[in-house]
């Protein structure tokens, strides 16, 4: 199957997804507890569309939790805004109620608001297989993006367990997600 075919299968699979308040559910679960050992202070997500995981809630609490510790940390969430010119990504400061506005795909991004660095970087999958590979929309943003960061964030793909394809072949420009979490777990590595 070409890409564009599996691209459009996995997103009607994904939207079309039956109990999802309980895989949404697992997964939040599976991403708050992962992330209780993690030692950044800025983390970048997505902006949820086409039926993908939302993980700003669990990001939300992670910052929380921070807030209300022994010795309270600074925690910060980023989300991406498109570079026109670059076809890249900056990841702008984000928290609920901040001003948001659409970029040029229609989907919300922080407005005016100061550009962060994240240490690690959430990101949406269409697909996934082994060795970390993701399967995007095919604009190729995050690839290019982490090929110029620097340095580059630790990478973690979040997807439904329906998202795994045994097959998928990787060019040689996908740079490979460090982690990939389901509503299984933790898929890579294994």
């Amino acid at each position: 199957m070409n890409k564009a075919t599996l691209r459009k299968t996995l997103v009607e699979r994904r939207v079309n997804m039956t109990n999802r308040v309980e895989k949404n559910a697992q997964l939040q679960q599976v991403m708050r507890i992962w992330l209780v050992s993690r030692p950044e202070t800025i983390i970048g997500a997505y902006w949820p569309i086409k039926g993908e995981f939302d993980p700003l809630p669990a990001l939300h609490r992670w910052k929380e939790d921070g807030e209300l510790q022994e010795e309270p940390v600074m925690r910060r969430i980023a989300l991406p805004v498109v570079d026109k010119i670059n076809k890249t990504l900056r990841f702008h400061a984000w928290h609920p109620g901040c001003p948001m506005e659409e970029d040029a795909y229609g989907i919300p991004k922080p407005k005016d608001t100061e550009i962060l660095e994240p240490g690690l970087l959430f990101v949406p999958c269409v697909g996934y297989s082994a060795g970390g590979y993701r399967l995007g929309y095919g604009g190729g943003f995050y690839d290019r993006t982490l090929a110029e960061l620097s340095p580059r964030p630790y990478t973690v793909g979040l997807g439904y367990g329906e998202g795994y394809v045994d097959e998928f072949e990787h060019e040689a420009h996908d740079i490979p997600l460090d982690a990939i979490l389901n509503n299984n777990g933790i898929v890579w590595p294994v």
